[in-house]
């Protein structure tokens, strides 16, 4: 469901800079990235592995900790600002009104505790309700994600569930607070289709209903393209194209996003080799001047060996010096 230009958006990251310190230099998985996302919008967040995505969330999560750091930019929800909260505050905003499905749900589940002891808690630590509203609300919330007989597995511990369940679950107590904002790093990749498909269509019906914002990370485009209003394609740390999924997914301008779109198998002919993105991705300590793609990319000149020109028009964002469908681009001030 798309706002209104009206409405004050859910989030709006501008300049967003994380740096880590290593033993072999300086890494900046995300590099002055900006994002904006409206109530009951869902924003796909989509590159290879290591682009930047996950952190991208964790950053925005405030879960960075040394050797990473938040180096610069704003991120504020519903026009408060996030980057430099103290800690104690940013603890009761996450988890309430930002929440994050993982792509491992131990990350998020103790296999020492019962389900119940684990949801409720989740409810408790932020919500004023009885006991008894708290395990009503997390039976609901099991109920919701396609778990049967939700009060015997509320006693459960998480040893006895499959990884699919331990995933529902998961994704059950994301949900509890009906937060603004949720961020989903790859959360159905462990799951098999048809639950995939409830899943996605219960965060569609979630945003719909209650106008929470969502950040799809992925790089499975199928899912993308049914679930998205708008697509974010990310290489190296930066935004290199962005717009609404018809534009990005049906007529990419960036080199990396048309690739991108043109290797995965449902473009491929019958019979034909899987097309692919020549090279591997840079490394983070090490990458080229210019475009970061430009190695790998077919349209490179000897312009973009500088930093690649950002053009706007259409709601659309684009990083590149030669993109699809243009001979040139301008270089903006």
């Amino acid at each position: 469901m798309a706002a209104t230009a009206s409405v004050q958006p859910t989030l709006v990251i501008e300049g967003l800079t994380t740096r880590f310190s290593t033993r072999g230099g300086t890494v900046i998985p995300v590099d002055g990235v900006s994002l904006s996302i409206q109530p009951g919008q869902i924003l796909g967040l989509v590159g290879e592995s290591g682009s930047g995505k996950s952190l991208t969330g964790y950053s925005i999560m405030g879960l960075i900790d040394a050797p990473g750091r938040i180096e610069s930019g704003s991120i504020r929800l519903n026009g408060r600002e996030l980057f430099g909260l103290p800690a104690d505050d940013m603890r009761k905003i996450r988890g309430n009104r930002i929440a994050m499905i993982f792509q491992d749900p131990m990350m998020t589940l103790n296999p020492v505790l019962r389900i119940d002891t684990q949801m409720m808690e989740a409810v408790l630590a932020h919500q004023k309700v009885s006991r008894d509203a708290a395990r009503a609300m997390c039976r609901d919330a099991l109920e919701r994600v396609g778990i049967a007989s939700p009060d015997e597995r509320l006693l459960s511990y998480p040893h006895q569930f499959s990884g699919g369940m331990r995933q529902r679950v998961a994704i059950a107590i994301a949900l509890l607070n009906k937060p603004d904002l949720i961020i989903c790093d790859e959360p159905t990749t462990s799951l098999d289709v048809t639950i995939q498909g409830q899943i996605l269509y219960e965060m569609q019906k979630l945003c719909a209903e209650t106008g929470a914002a969502l950040i799809w990370i992925t790089h499975d485009l199928s899912v993308i393209a049914g679930l998205a209003d708008t697509v974010s394609v990310m290489y190296a740390g930066k935004i290199v194209e962005s717009g609404t999924a018809k534009q990005v997914l049906e007529q990419p301008r960036h080199p990396y996003s048309h690739a991108l779109i043109a290797s995965a198998p449902s473009r491929n002919p019958r019979g034909q080799p899987l097309r692919q993105i020549p090279g591997m991705t840079p490394s983070l300590i090490r990458l080229p001047s210019g475009c970061a793609f430009r190695e790998r990319c077919d349209r490179v000149s000897d312009v973009c060996r500088q930093a690649p020109p950002v053009q706007t028009g259409d709601g659309r964002t684009l990083r590149c010096f030669h993109p699809v469908g243009a001979e040139h681009a301008e270089v903006l001030p």
